[in-house]
């Protein structure tokens, strides 16, 4: 794992350490459903299983996996999976879920922004979703570990929440090397009172296409949404079954983009 500068070190640690929390909460909540999982149930949302399709027989690689659960949901689909998360209590977890679940994903702890260290160009997709680039400070080495990783004509799909998101919570739009420093509440049912100390930055749209650009990667496709599927944020109200929507003054709040993009 490279670490830049000792300021970087504090930071991936008191993000870790949150994320470590985190999945203590999270592997128990009706959130992430892991009993409905283990019965055969696919956590999978539309969106992703449109923009990817078929993945039997192919390899992937999911950043940020978390515990794993969208990594074994791949699995289950025919995937080849290697999940990868810097929470060792997040990678115990994935590596116990797969045991449970029966299926032959693949998990390692490691630092994402790093992970081109340790990475071949061996996988047919790159997989990422869901709140996972306000956690790294530097989208170039993110997308240096996404370029490594995948084969010549390999593609990486990333959902993403959309930063006009972050602009109405009173952050800001674009990037700056200082951390937003942050102290609270999970987003699972089952969070309570407890917080977490946490550091976020900031990344936008044209941040993250410029990125994947210079690393000669061609952008495939990219969409805005104005839905989550997810209950996860304040003002949210269900338009319909996986459709949460945030109305202001009669005008729907961009919530999501998608953007998959592949190697030449």
């Amino acid at each position: 794992m490279v670490i830049h500068d000792q300021s970087e070190q504090v930071l991936l640690q008191l993000n870790q350490q949150a994320w470590d929390r985190r999945t203590q909460i999270h592997i128990k909540s009706r959130f992430y459903d892991v009993d409905g999982f283990l019965a055969g149930k696919c956590q999978l949302n539309p969106l992703e299983l449109q923009l990817i399709g078929s993945v039997r027989g192919k390899s992937m690689l999911h950043l940020q996996c978390h515990f794993g659960l969208d990594s074994l949901n791949w699995c289950r689909r025919g995937a080849w999976v290697t999940g990868v998360d810097f929470s060792p209590v997040a990678i115990e977890q994935a590596q116990h879920l797969a045991k449970q679940s029966r299926l032959a994903g693949h998990f390692i702890c490691a630092d994402v922004l790093s992970f081109a260290n340790e990475t071949q160009p061996e996988f047919d997709w790159v997989y990422t979703s869901y709140g996972v680039l306000c956690w790294l400070a530097d989208i170039d080495r993110w997308a240096h570990t996404v370029a490594s990783a995948l084969k010549p004509g390999g593609k990486l799909c990333l959902i993403e929440f959309h930063p006009a998101l972050d602009l109405l919570q009173g952050y800001g739009y674009f990037n700056r090397a200082k951390p937003d420093i942050e102290v609270e509440t999970t987003y699972t049912e089952n969070a309570g009172s407890e917080k977490q100390r946490v550091a976020v930055w900031c990344h936008s749209i044209g941040e993250v296409q410029s990125a994947l650009l210079k690393q000669g990667m061609q952008i495939e496709h990219f969409q805005e949404y104005d839905y989550s599927p997810y209950d996860c944020f304040d003002n949210l109200v269900e338009r319909q079954p996986g459709q949460f929507v945030w109305e202001r003054d009669g005008h729907s709040t961009p919530l999501l983009y998608s953007l998959v993009a592949s190697k030449k």
